[in-house]
């Protein structure tokens, strides 16, 4: 037995499949077999919608934003973690344990 394949509903498409289960005179069962979606889908879009009035946000972007939040995260991490090596490395080629003054700070104390 073949499996179907996933169909992905558009957003608006979602709204008004909800609203018409919400407001139609036919039962929601019949009303998802006219559109092709299952009960279980049309509550799932209705709670679906109803967290995002309550959050604001879509529950995709929701998860996009947690996804971009954790790699800036981890990125900011290496990146202080590379910078203290540098700081290190500079200090122990002056041989005073201490961060090198830029070439320009030079410039500026030789006149």
């Amino acid at each position: 037995m073949e499996r179907k394949k996933c169909r992905h509903h558009t957003r608006e498409f979602r709204l008004e499949a909800v609203r018409l289960a919400a407001v139609g005179d036919k039962t929601k069962a019949k009303g998802g077999r006219e559109l092709g979606v299952r009960v279980n889908q049309l509550r799932q879009w209705r709670l679906d919608f109803e967290k995002e009035e309550r959050h604001g946000i879509p529950k995709q972007e929701l998860a996009t934003a947690e996804q971009d939040l954790g790699t800036l995260r981890r990125e900011n991490a290496r990146l202080r973690e590379e910078n203290e090596i540098l700081k290190r490395a500079v200090a122990g080629s002056t041989g005073r344990g201490e961060v090198r003054p830029t070439w320009r700070s030079r410039v500026g104390s030789l006149r």
